[in-house]
This record gives C-alpha cells, sequence and structure tokens, in this order.
C-alpha cells in the first residue's frame, strides 16, 4: 500500500476492512496495489462493467434490437384488412422520436388505415415478481428504478414541455401525445418557475395534472414522472401517434401475447393458421451495441443495463427471456474469462441489487481480459473519463488523473466505487477496481480519488 493512498483511507475515518483495492499494469501480472482484494464486496453499478463485456462477447458489436410490426392480413389500398401487430425486442433506447418515425414510415410503405386493431406483443420478457425483490420499487420520481419491458418507451419516463405562453396559463404538453388521457393544465402564468406533474385515475379516466407557477422569463423546460405500472402508456402513445401521422384505425389498441399462440413456447417466428410462416412487415432497429454500451457506462443507465443482462438469456428474442437464463449465461461467461465460482456474482445486470458482488481482484482479471480483446475500443470509449465526461464531468478534473482515468462509478447507499483503466505518466495503463462498502461509505470516496490521482502521477 502506497503510503499516500494509505493515509487517505486512514483520514476518511472508515476502517480499512471497508476499503477493498486491487490494481495491476495491463501487461502484467503482479499486483501494484492490493487491499482485501479476495473479499467479495457489493459493486453497485461497476457491476454494469460485467454486462457489458459480456454483451460484447456474446452478442457482438453488430447487435440491434429489434421491434417488428407484422400484418395479420393483405393490405389493399392502403388499407389493412386485419390487425397490426407490434411485437417488442426490448430495445432500450426507443424513444417517442423513434416511434413517430417509425410510424411515418408504415405511412410511406402504403398502410393508411388498420382496419382491426394494433395489437402489443410484449412476450420478449418473461420476468416474475420474485425477479424484481432484490432493487427498489419504481417511483415517480425515481426513474433509475423503472422495470425492463419489451417495449419500452423513452426509458419509461413520461415528459412534459412547459413553455411561456401569452394566457392565463402556461403551454403544456406531454411528450409523446398519449390517447385517452385528460391533460389538466394548472401552471399559471405569473411569478416563479415552478411546476410538478402528476397521473392519476379518475373512475377510469387517465389524468395528467401539471400544476405550478411559470413567468415569461422561464422559457422552455421538461418535467420527467415515471407512470404507473398499469397505465398502458406505450399502448397510449401508438394510439396517439398513429393519429397524428395521419393513420387512422377502426379497431383499438390492445394487449396480445404470442407466446400464449405459438409453437413449442418460441415467440418467432410467427405463423399463419395455414402453417406458413409470416415476415415482418416493417422492422424498427435499435442503435447498434456499442452505443447502448456507451449510453450505459457514461451516464450509468440502470433500465438498459438490465435490458442488456436479459438479451443474453439463452435462445433471446427468438424465446422469451428469463432473468434465470440470462444469470446462467453470465455465469458460465466468467468462467471462460477464467474466473472461479464466487469471484463475481452478477443478479440483473445494473448494480442495483446488493446481491451483485465481486472481488476486486476479479474484476481486474476482467479488465485485463478486455484490454486485450477485439472489442477493447467499444468498451474502452464507453468509460467515463475522470473530469472530462459521464459521471465523472466533475470529478477529478484538477489534477494528474484528469483526462487519463476511465472509470465506471458506483454509488449506493452503502457503496462508493470505481473500476476501470489508468493512464500514468510513464504512459502504463493500469486496472483497477476501488471499493468501499460501509454505512457511511461517502465518506470513503475522497479515498478512492486518491488511489487513481496516485495512480496517474506514479504510474
Amino acid at each position: 500500500m502506497p503510503a499516500a493512498v494509505l493515509a487517505a483511507m486512514q483520514h476518511s475515518g472508515l476502517p480499512l476492512t471497508s476499503f477493498g483495492l486491487f490494481v495491476r499494469p495491463v501487461d502484467h501480472p503482479l499486483p501494484v496495489i492490493s487491499l482485501h482484494a479476495e473479499q467479495p464486496y457489493v459493486l453497485a453499478s461497476t457491476t454494469k462493467l460485467v454486462t457489458s463485456l459480456a454483451a460484447l462477447d456474446i452478442l457482438g458489436p453488430r447487435y440491434r434490437w429489434r421491434t417488428h410490426a407484422f400484418a395479420t392480413g393483405e393490405i389493399d389500398g392502403g388499407r389493412l384488412l386485419g390487425d397490426l401487430l407490434i411485437v417488442g425486442g426490448g430495445d432500450p433506447r426507443l424513444s417517442t422520436a423513434d416511434l413517430r418515425q417509425w410510424m411515418q414510415r408504415m405511412r410511406a410503405q402504403g398502410l393508411n388505415e388498420v382496419l382491426g386493431d394494433i395489437v402489443l406483443d410484449r412476450s420478449a420478457y418473461h420476468l416474475q415478481e420474485d425477479d424484481h425483490a432484490s432493487t427498489p420499487e419504481p417511483a415517480p420520481d425515481r426513474p433509475h428504478h423503472v422495470r425492463p419491458d419489451a417495449l419500452t418507451l423513452d426509458e419509461g419516463v413520461l415528459h412534459v414541455n412547459v413553455q411561456p405562453a401569452r394566457s392565463l396559463v402556461a403551454d403544456v404538453q406531454s411528450v409523446p401525445l398519449l390517447a385517452g388521457v385528460r391533460l389538466v393544465n394548472k401552471v399559471s402564468m405569473g411569478g416563479g418557475c415552478s411546476a410538478h406533474a402528476r397521473w392519476t385515475e379518475d373512475n377510469g379516466q387517465a389524468q395528467l395534472w401539471v400544476e405550478g407557477s411559470w413567468a415569461s422569463g422561464c422559457g422552455q423546460r421538461q418535467l420527467s414522472l415515471v407512470p404507473p405500472l398499469d397505465a398502458r402508456v406505450f399502448g397510449r402513445a401508438v394510439a396517439g401517434l398513429w393519429r397524428d401521422v395521419g393513420g387512422r384505425l377502426l379497431g383499438r389498441v390492445r394487449e396480445g401475447n404470442l407466446k400464449s399462440v405459438q409453437r413449442d413456447g418460441a415467440r418467432l417466428p410467427l405463423y399463419r393458421p395455414d402453417g406458413e410462416a409470416m415476415f415482418p412487415w416493417s422492422t424498427h432497429l435499435s442503435q447498434p451495441l456499442p452505443e447502448v454500451v456507451r449510453d450505459i457506462n457514461k451516464t450509468s443507465n440502470n433500465l438498459a443495463a438490465r435490458h442488456l443482462m436479459l438479451s443474453l438469456s439463452r435462445g433471446f428474442p427468438m424465446r422469451p427471456a428469463t432473468l434465470a437464463g440470462a444469470q446462467e449465461s453470465v455465469r458460465g461467461w466468467l468462467l471462460r474469462q477464467g474466473l472461479v465460482s464466487g469471484d463475481i456474482e452478477v443478479d440483473n445486470g445494473s448494480g442495483l441489487s446488493r446481491a451483485e458482488r465481486g472481488r476486486p481482484r476479479a474484476l481486474v482479471q476482467l479488465l485485463c481480459n478486455a484490454w486485450s480483446s477485439r472489442e477493447a475500443r467499444s468498451f474502452l470509449d464507453s468509460l467515463p473519463v475522470a473530469g472530462v465526461d459521464g459521471t465523472l464531468a466533475h470529478r477529478m478534473d484538477r489534477g494528474f488523473a484528469t483526462g487519463q482515468a476511465f472509470l465506471k462509478t458506483g454509488t449506493l447507499l452503502d457503496t462508493r466505487a470505481l473500476a476501470g483503466y489508468v493512464r500514468g505518466r510513464t504512459g502504463r495503463i493500469y486496472a483497477v477496481a476501488a471499493v468501499v462498502n460501509h454505512p457511511d461509505a461517502a465518506a470513503g470516496r475522497p479515498a478512492l480519488d486518491a488511489t487513481i490521482e496516485w495512480l496517474a502521477q506514479r504510474g
């Protein structure tokens, strides 16, 4: 232990047993620093590194999530003589803008009117309530706790744009447009720039209340809230956006379940009643995997990480993903990386679960493997850079580590963590995992930063 690092840990007031630390050059097996490196620690969001590396290796950099639309009947003169089936594929980044553009493409392909229903299928994920037991409950003000959904829109968050207007109330609009939802605008034009939104149900009528006070100098701002699980936001958005792009729907938007009608528990391919395979009439492709991994690690996106984890379930997306299947895939991948049972435990892949634990030495071993892998560049580009961007944009922004440390952060009430790479002044690259587990873990953060600074200066 370097004296400066030890002093920083002692200055934190936390017991040294709270800290786990392992540092070694990526090109040499012997450690530079090691402290409790074989003890399992809660990893928090540094777990996302494991999920990301497994996905880049197993799925490959060209992987994309696919949201399919199937026409169950003929399209004659712009009219679909049947239902339009939208099959979710778990795209973690599907946005309102994406959905609108996709519907505009459908119109350009010649679809003007659906004579049947628009049927939504979200059977790509087969999750039980127990699968969420280790993570906090979602709440209106906790977007980072949104649960996975094969048809997720805007990462499960509803947005409301508020801007000044030349009237008694401000201009308020929901994003996306939601069919069947009454927007109640109670934002008065006056002093202050304060507003909040809430979702209510009154006698079966969904309502979005926006209340507050807005001044002409406030400009436009966006409010965010997590709607209830039963709000049917995706279906309401589909109905609202289809109408907004000029499409017509004779039936209604409703839920379906491919798993209940398909063969042998498979979701895809679809078959017609006569046994003939159906091909998607239109498909929306997600961003490539490296872009999603970059978002996951730069911003610590929990929902995208959980979607990525589920995508590792064997047989996905042809068969529904299960959490147990994803966990089995990751365990197998860890063994192939040279780790042993108990080195790293991954629950849902995001770090929200305290069951996600690992030995600092094992995490560094993965990082060293990744440095020489074929996907090293994509992985390195996904990591926050000290003092530059992501969750490190305003951290370690003055010193030797600035611009030279590429680290995923991890934060829970009882955990602070850093893991990634540091370039020393000599140009040598070090892999590092630094964790503190303690009820007052926040007091240990300066010691973690001091470790990175020492490594950047002396390495």
